[in-house]
């Protein structure tokens, strides 16, 4: 569940890093402008769709970041790449064979920047 105060302030700090009012930004994302409103006031809690919206138009946002506070912003080359926990990695050896027999990938779900998506499972 995403903390409606802390999301604000990253919504806050994604204004003041761009150097745009909340009017600007809006049309930015293609959102109408009391829905910012309404978010930053703290009467509306975000969609998805307002999510990804902003994920889209600003690259710079990190997901995690906006949603959990996870992560940094603005993101660099450094820390775009996926990687697993450090207790994942720990369950794998180089080869990607699982070590540890209590656990197994049932299915693997990769979504694309246009809202598609392919699910992969082991047969």
């Amino acid at each position: 569940m995403v903390n409606s105060a802390e999301f604000i302030r990253r919504l806050e700090k994604l204004l003041d890093y761009y150097g745009i009012s909340a009017a600007v930004f809006a049309d930015k994302i293609q959102v109408q402008r009391s829905s910012i409103s309404h978010l930053l006031s703290g009467r509306n809690k975000p969609s998805l769709d307002f999510v990804l919206k902003v994920v889209k138009t600003f690259p710079e946002v990190n997901l995690y970041w906006l949603l959990n506070g996870k992560g940094t912003f603005p993101t660099t080359e450094e820390n775009t790449s996926l990687s697993l926990p450090t207790k994942a990695k720990e369950d794998f050896e180089p080869t990607g064979k699982v070590l540890s027999q209590e656990k197994s990938i049932e299915k693997i779900v990769i979504f694309y920047s246009d809202g598609t998506f392919k699910s992969f499972r082991d047969a």
